[in-house]
């Protein structure tokens, strides 16, 4: 009974510093939640508002007309070819990335390398300078006159200049080499600390069984480093779908539309006149229907990485 009545005195306590704890963390949190919905929440709320009116976002006059400008969505080639060519992007992008940074992780992992630390600082380099700075940059490496075309000319590799960035051939693969190179480092960090999460004795046990650094790597360090992965892999696919600024300055989403994304279909539709009188409506709906498809590709592999976890 005594057991019982000391518990009893007990809980008042704990739920009054159980709710002092939350009231703490919420407080903690609150200033991240209000600027979220001040510079995230409420433009998506805008975004969908706009997205049913036929506006062009220079006036005030804004005509209502419901779901029209998703069903013209619907019949837009322009806006799937960019649709497409996001997701292509996607598909060429995110496993580049995710296996680049991994490899380049796992050797500068290697505590017995000297200058490990010169070159983790030189391959996260990239990441930290400005996009634009890097589109102005690589516009001029990459044009008929770079560099890059007199390398492969010295080599033997092209019998005449290219203009990489030019040609509808050439535009996205190009595009898809600059965005690895720039963001590989990102994705490089995650792994080192994933990596570092792997104890050190497990792999020394599995040198001493015999076992080389490729088979210690897929038969040990994989399995443990899973969980990570998946949340690498579903921020590198969600990334990539956002891309903008890079391509952007590097193409515009040309030469003809090669190179057209959503968020450049986007921009075009709602802030130039490249394709006539500005439709901010329109560019409206045409975001708020490929953030949709995001979401649900976000909680598609959300789902697969928990369902991953479990198995383990």
């Amino acid at each position: 009974m005594s057991q019982k009545a000391i518990k009893v005195k007990q809980n008042p306590i704990q739920r009054k510093n159980r709710i002092k704890l939350n009231l703490w963390c919420w407080a903690f949190v609150s200033l991240t939640l209000i600027f979220y919905l001040l510079f995230q929440g409420y433009p998506i709320l805008c975004s969908i508002y706009y997205s049913l009116f036929n506006w062009s976002g220079m006036t005030s006059n804004m005509t209502y007309v419901g779901l029209e400008n998703y069903q013209n969505l619907l019949k837009d080639n322009v806006f799937w070819g960019a649709f497409r060519n996001s997701f292509r992007y996607m598909i060429m992008v995110v496993p580049l990335e995710v296996t680049i940074s991994l490899f380049f992780a796992y050797l500068l992992n290697d505590e017995k390398l000297r200058a490990r630390t010169a070159y983790r600082v030189s391959l996260f380099v990239p990441v930290v300078v400005t996009a634009s700075i890097v589109g102005i940059v690589m516009i001029f490496i990459w044009s008929s006159n770079g560099i890059i075309n007199y390398v492969l000319k010295s080599l033997r590799l092209i019998d005449k200049n290219i203009n990489w960035l030019g040609n509808a051939k050439y535009a996205m693969r190009t595009v898809v080499i600059v965005s690895v190179w720039k963001d590989m480092g990102t994705y490089m960090i995650y792994w080192l600390a994933a990596l570092q999460g792997v104890p050190a004795d497990v792999i020394e046990a599995a040198s001493v069984d015999g076992a080389t650094r490729g088979k210690t790597f897929f038969k040990v360090v994989v399995p443990m480093i899973a969980p990570t992965a998946g949340i690498i892999l579903i921020l590198c696919t969600i990334n990539s779908l956002k891309a903008f600024d890079l391509i952007q300055t590097l193409t515009g989403g040309g030469p003809f539309f090669a190179t057209d994304v959503i968020a450049t279909f986007v921009y075009r539709t709602a802030f130039t006149s490249d394709m006539g009188l500005p439709r901010f409506g329109y560019a409206s709906a045409a975001a708020t229907m490929f953030g949709i498809v995001v979401i649900i590709i976000g909680a598609v592999l959300n789902a697969l990485k928990g369902k991953l976890q479990k198995l383990q």
